[in-house]
């Protein structure tokens, strides 16, 4: 049986496919399974022992189409769900089987800040395309594999070679971060060294927060590559982040994981940590949470309490424990 898995973007919902692929490749006897992406996120299954061949979004989507009919598949699933995979559905083909978005009953959880979303992960989601094929979830975390032989003297200073804290502090929009003096006030009370980690975008807010604390926090944003990045989220004692793409890819090694939200909600997107053992998921509630399905620029009301508001305390204790 010769299967293409589709999903475009972004980061964190392509890593959640990681078990959908996992579980198709092991439990369908001789199955050759296929994942079709946009090239931007093809390091997220490189390296991934469960896919057979990795096809790349082309410049065109009738050279996708092409490419897509001459594997001659017998199925597409379908997890993305939009107007290029209808397309590509429809001008192929094959059978397929649809991850359902429930774009309405989102929209009116967003907007009227009802409840009409299951709590049920993406993963679970996702897995519900494939259970025709007798596909059952394995209970197993995602899967990331890092590309290279990465060594942490040459990434940290020795001060933080043993044992530290990865703090993520990049996320894509505004509304995801926490703040700096936050952050400093929380990394001032944390019992070992904290690597921060995040993209150009916030090295300058590291270095504001390295600056305020000293030694005991190393600014690597901006510094390490992403699979620089990976490797030491995979080393550390334990984890901090935001609802962003590094901290899903660090449940792949089930080290503690303080997810910290802001303006958006793991229950809308069904993204919290999966099939980590130890988890603290910490956001407040408010009348205007959540602000948005992804994240914006500045907090519409202009108080920021959904990042603000979050204690401190909740987030210490557990690092610290």
């Amino acid at each position: 049986m010769k299967i293409l898995v589709i999903r475009f973007s972004s980061m964190g919902d392509i890593i959640y496919t990681t078990p959908v692929v996992r579980c198709l490749k092991k439990q369908i006897p001789g199955a050759e399974v296929h994942f079709l992406t946009k090239p931007a996120f093809k390091y997220i299954y490189d390296n991934n022992p469960y896919v057979d061949k990795l096809l790349l979004l082309r410049a065109t989507l009738s050279a996708t189409i092409n490419e897509i009919k001459a594997e001659d598949y017998d199925y597409i699933i379908d997890l993305h769900n939009n107007l290029r995979t209808a397309i590509i559905k429809l001008r192929t083909g094959i059978r397929s089987s649809t991850y359902q978005k429930q774009p309405i009953k989102k929209w009116l959880s967003l907007k009227f800040k009802l409840k009409l979303i299951r709590p049920v992960h993406l993963v679970d989601r996702y897995l519900k395309t494939v259970t025709f094929l007798g596909v059952v979830n394995d209970g197993q975390p995602i899967d990331y594999y890092i590309k290279a032989d990465h060594q942490l003297n040459n990434l940290l200073p020795v001060s933080h070679q043993n044992e530290y804290v990865a703090f993520v502090i990049g996320a894509t929009h505004f509304t995801k971060r926490m703040p700096n003096e936050k952050i400093i006030s929380i990394c001032r009370q944390l019992s070992s060294p904290v690597v921060l980690l995040g993209g150009n975008d916030v090295k300058a807010n590291g270095d504001i927060i390295a600056g305020a604390i000293g030694a005991t926090v190393y600014n690597a944003s901006g510094i390490t590559s992403l699979d620089e990045s990976v490797f030491l989220v995979s080393k550390a004692k334990s984890i901090i982040g935001f609802d962003t793409g590094l901290t899903h890819i660090a449940e792949a090694f089930d080290k503690p994981i303080a997810s910290v939200w802001g303006g958006t909600t793991p229950d809308l997107l069904g993204v919290q940590p999966y099939m980590v053992k130890d988890v603290l998921v910490t956001g407040v509630d408010l009348p205007c949470r959540p602000c948005s399905k992804f994240g914006l620029e500045k907090c519409p009301l202009g108080h920021f309490k959904c990042m603000y508001d979050i204690p401190n305390d909740d987030i210490i204790n557990f690092i610290n424990k």
